[in-house]
């Protein structure tokens, strides 16, 4: 099975970078192949513009979309790798998704009864979420209920994906060494069990 992990994380030492390390030695393990796109890294412009639209509606996309597209056209499944803030993944992410799930490549819509259909038929997607807050402050201000509702049915389902598949590692800040390397263990048998 061929992966693409969508990483966003600015931060090469951050615990969220050791997920990803972990995930991806799972895959490998697992013998699957993988693409990674750290979007930080490439420099992914994270913004929709008019310029994007008016090109996409007349079925010219912009280089940076293309390429993206390809990876996502090339993968059996995806995964992303993300911190959640303010209950959502980073604006480079969200603008990724913009950008890269645009009509007409993830969904269409049949202008005439407004029923869309998704275009993405991925054997499975994987958001592995961290967050500072614990699983209990998150499960009582709906806030994990929330993330999960926005990422699993209003935009992986929607786009065609059935499968998907969420895991948040809670109070990452002030995790205790053993809780982290319980996460990483995690991380990594996520990545040597997906199919």
């Amino acid at each position: 099975m061929k992966v693409l992990v969508v990483y966003a994380h600015p931060n090469p030492k951050s615990f969220n970078h050791a997920v990803l390390e972990s995930f991806t030695k799972g895959l490998a393990d697992a013998g699957h192949r993988f693409d990674l796109v750290d979007l930080y890294d490439i420099g992914f412009n994270p913004c929709l513009s008019q310029d994007d639209f008016d090109r996409l509606a007349k079925r010219e996309t912009p280089d940076d979309i293309k390429i993206q597209q390809e990876k996502v056209t090339d993968a059996d499944g995806l995964a992303f790798i993300h911190p959640i803030w303010w209950t959502g993944p980073p604006a480079i992410l969200k603008g990724w998704i913009d950008r890269v799930f645009f009509m007409g490549f993830a969904y269409n819509i049949d202008e005439k009864t407004g029923h869309y259909a998704g275009l993405l038929k991925h054997r499975k997607a994987m958001v592995i979420g961290t967050a500072a807050a614990s699983e209990t402050e998150a499960k009582a201000a709906g806030l994990e209920d929330a993330f999960k509702k926005i990422d699993t049915d209003g935009i992986f389902r929607f786009c065609g994906i059935a499968t998907v598949e969420e895991v948040i590692f809670h109070n990452v800040v002030a995790a205790d060494d053993l809780t982290r390397r319980n996460y990483l263990n995690q991380a990594y048998t996520l990545g040597m069990t997906f199919e």
